[in-house]
């Protein structure tokens, strides 16, 4: 993704999260004022930012760089609402090797480029098979970015299902060909491209 000027005045994640911090002080985690008070401050992130990109967008004319500054929007709000899931309202005082996540962007958001009211594609990713605390921080990202009207396409994976399926689905092999790290484990994510690179890609070009 090429450098965007001015990022803060996009989203200020250091500012978003500082209110989050006085939200959580106010309303327990597990409640649903905190997630009501964290969806209004959302949303309204979400749209102070648009309206940026859309007066940049307005000022220059330019496609690329407002697809660029849409992923970067996105990609922003996404690591906070998945902060909040694991930090705030499912913290693990002690995970298992079993309680790792890995979320990334695929497809043309995996590029980098998002144009308005585009779905974003993610693919959320854990070790072995899909465990309580997985399940419960995948559910509270979704149901967060679907409250805030976005559209999104999601799969749910180990690294071995992401292989087998893109070994036998061209769809999944090229949306994985552009699978871009988001957010949390990132041994999960780097595991997955050096075998996507290794079992998949290599030697496979002419028949791509």
């Amino acid at each position: 993704m090429e450098k965007l000027p001015s990022r803060r005045d996009i989203i200020d994640r250091k500012k978003v999260t500082s209110l989050i911090e006085e939200i959580s002080s106010i309303h327990a985690p597990n409640s649903m004022d905190f997630r009501n008070a964290i969806l209004k401050l959302l949303k309204e992130t979400l749209t102070t930012g648009q309206e940026e990109i859309k007066r940049r967008f307005m000022e220059n004319n330019k496609g690329r760089p407002t697809m660029h500054a849409g992923s970067y929007l996105i990609d922003q709000i996404i690591r906070i609402i998945y902060d909040i899931a694991t930090v705030k309202v499912f913290p693990l005082s002690n995970p298992t090797p079993e309680e790792k996540l890995s979320l990334l962007a695929v497809g043309g958001y995996g590029r980098g480029e998002l144009a308005p009211h585009s779905d974003l594609d993610l693919l959320f990713l854990f070790p072995y098979k899909q465990t309580a605390w997985c399940e419960q921080v995948i559910e509270f990202c979704l149901y967060m970015l679907w409250d805030l009207g976005l559209k999104v396409g999601h799969a749910t994976r180990t690294p071995t299902e992401c292989i087998r399926l893109a070994k036998s689905d061209i769809t999944i092999q090229t949306a994985l060909l552009e699978a871009r790290y988001l957010w949390g484990d990132q041994e999960l994510s780097l595991e997955l491209r050096d075998r996507f690179e290794k079992e998949v890609v290599s030697g496979n070009g002419k028949q791509f």
